[in-house]
């Protein structure tokens, strides 16, 4: 990862698409080839660059939660913005059936996935949950893939409760799955693989840390004791791996480094 410092490469708006009340895809003129799970750095001048996972090859999908993705919710098509990576390791198919568990803006590297999976031919389930169903994402892309549960927190659409329940509910039919991707609150991502693990279904999970360089050196995301470096060793881990990081599902570190809890 070290050798694969570049410098942003500028990128053209084509389009902004309004996903949700506070989440917009941007199009960009230029395709890159990624793996799902990936991220790249984006720059904006004079603003900051910060990490971002590819909804596309050529688009991101951001949610509105602070001072980048606000300036990144006022460009318009024509505006421009910098582009570093693809950076980090990705998912992994495994047998032949794959379960996605997406959880609100978590559902942007795991559609991606499953889009992937199910041209090789994979058999896909996802479950997608949000607040709301003007919060959830992608519904369209995630059918086109395979079966399709839906969760909303307050019952507008789907199952109403958390996407881990459903998990339980839908394991408990058929547990019958070679491998478990998620993304999404990582306390959702905790029980996620607490109940793969009671089940024997391995776990990948994409985990989101505050990221400065994006390339391992700054060490701003590296995982408590054991040193692992959220924008190197992952985002995309293994579920068996996470569970000797003491600080998953427990707490983040701000920009300060102090911690922050979840």
């Amino acid at each position: 990862m070290r050798d694969n410092v570049e410098k942003p490469v500028i990128c053209e708006i084509k389009e902004v698409v309004v996903e949700t009340p506070t989440v917009k895809t941007f199009i960009l003129d230029r395709k890159f080839k990624f793996r799902p799970g990936q991220f790249a750095m984006l720059w904006l001048p004079g603003v900051d660059e910060k990490p971002f996972g590819f909804s596309s090859d050529r688009s991101f999908t951001v949610a509105k939660v602070g001072r980048f993705t606000e300036a990144m919710h006022n460009l318009r098509e024509g505006d421009l913005i910098g582009v570093r990576g693809p950076y980090g390791t990705f998912f992994e198919p495994l047998g032949d059936r794959i379960l996605g568990i997406a959880g609100g803006i978590g559902s942007v590297p795991v559609v991606t996935a499953m889009e992937e999976f199910s041209k090789k031919g994979f058999e896909i389930t996802t479950i997608l949950g949000a607040r709301s169903k003007e919060e959830l994402l992608f519904i369209e892309r995630f059918r086109r893939c395979g079966k399709l549960l839906l969760c909303t927190d307050d019952g507008s659409l789907g199952y109403r409760g958390f996407t881990t329940e459903r998990l339980e509910e839908l394991l408990k039919e058929d547990s019958d799955f070679d491998l478990i991707i998620s993304c999404g609150p990582e306390l959702m991502m905790k029980k996620v693989v607490e109940i793969g693990k009671e089940y024997n279904i391995p776990v990948q999970l994409s985990l989101e840390r505050y990221m400065k360089c994006g390339i391992g050196l700054c060490g701003q995301c590296a995982l408590d004791e054991e040193g692992f470096c959220v924008c190197r060793d992952g985002p995309v881990f293994w579920g068996d791996k996470l569970k000797y990081i003491s600080e998953f599902g427990r707490y983040k570190r701000d920009k300060s480094g102090s911690k922050v809890l979840i």
